[in-house]
């Protein structure tokens, strides 16, 4: 197993040097073994790292990384346990897509309102596509 140092860690994971350490302060990375006068990472940190950014893209708070990532290695978390936490995630995942789909369906109705004239466009809210009750234009 190659033994990979914090510079190349980051560099295969697309982020800074900084952003490693951010994340060993936030305990979501393990603090690395030492090897001599070096830390040492595995392609297992790099992978890690590159989860942790694409669940942030995906809207994911740092807690919520956290927690994901212990339901794997907690000692002490059951089955249960795993199961309601992943089902309660899968209901925020769901919100979250419907939410974007009424974004997404907004904006094409914005998209061609475009294509008939500028009265169109100045009638048609777009930040009207997450109102609650009947007159949701989404």
């Amino acid at each position: 197993m190659e033994k990979i140092t914090i510079g190349k860690l980051a560099e295969m994971a697309g982020v800074g040097v900084e952003t490693v350490r951010f994340y060993q302060r936030k305990e979501l990375l393990r603090e690395p073994k030492t090897n001599g006068a070096f830390r040492t990472y595995t392609e297992a940190d790099a992978e890690k790292i590159i989860f942790i950014k694409k669940a942030q893209e995906l809207g994911f708070s740092l807690a919520e990384i956290k927690e994901l990532l212990e339901l794997n290695t907690k000692p002490r978390v059951t089955c249960s346990t795993v199961k309601q936490k992943t089902l309660s995630k899968i209901k925020e995942i769901e919100k979250k897509i419907n939410d974007l789909n009424k974004m997404k369906n907004s904006l094409e109705k914005l998209s061609c309102a475009c294509d008939e004239s500028q009265d169109q466009i100045r009638q048609f809210k777009v930040q009207e596509c997450f109102s609650i009750g009947a007159n949701c234009k989404c």
